[in-house]
């Protein structure tokens, strides 16, 4: 690790422990010519899948997107920005664990959909409207649909 200070290439870890969340080392260190102290972070680095989209081309996987696209079923909608993080870190742990080098952009599409499903119904609509390609309000009966029996709230009449 080179000095920030003076650029030398020899440092000393002079402390290791873990970081506030748990996800990452803090190391204190200091350097071996100028006598510098400064701390580094060391955390994983997992790499996701190329995303192919439906006209061939290949794109980096970009978490932003992902975040804008949810961002915007969920808009004015009562889902928290955690609950917006836990989504996108289950999509990301299926991509994961799917050991792939590549994925088409309709998986993480479905994936998308299958997360908004389980936390807001409005939501799901909205994105499977974009992402589907909707022409008709057919097209949004059918989606409704497919959400189950509305419940009622109130005493039956």
């Amino acid at each position: 690790m080179r000095c920030p200070f003076c650029d030398h290439a020899e440092t000393q870890v002079i402390e290791t422990r873990e970081a506030d969340d748990g996800d990452a080392l803090r190391r204190r260190r200091r350097c071996t010519q100028c006598d510098k102290r400064f701390t580094t972070y060391e955390r994983v680095e997992l790499s996701l899948p190329a995303v192919v989209k439906k006209n061939g081309v290949r794109a980096e996987y970009d978490r932003r997107k992902l975040r804008a696209s949810l961002a915007l079923a969920l808009r004015k909608r009562p889902v928290t920005s955690e609950e917006v993080d836990a989504v996108i870190a289950r999509i990301e742990d299926e991509l994961l664990s799917l050991a792939v080098r590549e994925v088409a952009s309709e998986k993480i599409g479905e994936l998308v959909m299958r997360e908004l499903r389980k936390i807001d119904k409005i939501g799901y609509v909205r994105f499977a409207s974009v992402y589907r390609k909707f022409e008709d309000v057919d097209e949004f009966a059918e989606a409704i649909k497919e959400l189950g029996p509305r419940r009622r709230s109130g005493p039956e009449k």
